[in-house]
């Protein structure tokens, strides 16, 4: 059972393997403690293909969900955006942290991300940095 979901700036550190410590506190988790978000996967499929060289990062992401379970946003996910949209009515930014944030929720996990800050307005939200927690 899952324990985590990486943010995307996550994932990105662990496709290039830098910074080091996200992938040694990585290296410490069982298999199936770690998943990423369908809205995850999607955000890093838009970087593959703006970047300098799509079929290296298209390999990298590849390599990347080989470790990670990409996990399907479902109508549990959706039935927890409702009360984080409504707590952040005011805030059009951050739509995906949001969708992000309720998949998390949903699944009783805690999100890893270097963006606390964007999270932590979340309601429900339980949220690691391990670039902070090594």
């Amino acid at each position: 059972m899952a324990r985590y979901m990486l943010d995307t700036n996550m994932c990105i550190y662990l496709m290039k393997n830098q910074p080091e410590e996200v992938a040694k506190r990585f290296a410490l988790c069982y298999v199936g403690d770690v998943v990423m978000s369908s809205i995850t996967y999607a955000e890093l499929t838009y970087g593959v293909a703006a970047a300098n060289d799509p079929e290296q990062e298209r390999i990298n992401l590849a390599s990347l969900v080989d470790d990670i379970q990409v996990a399907p946003f479902d109508i549990a996910a959706g039935v927890s955006y409702g009360p984080i949209r409504l707590a952040t009515r005011d805030t059009r930014k951050y739509a995906l942290d949001k969708l992000i944030a309720a998949h998390a929720i949903s699944l009783n996990v805690i999100i890893v991300t270097n963006n606390t800050k964007d999270f932590i307005k979340y309601p429900g939200a339980i949220l690691e940095n391990w670039l902070l927690e090594t």
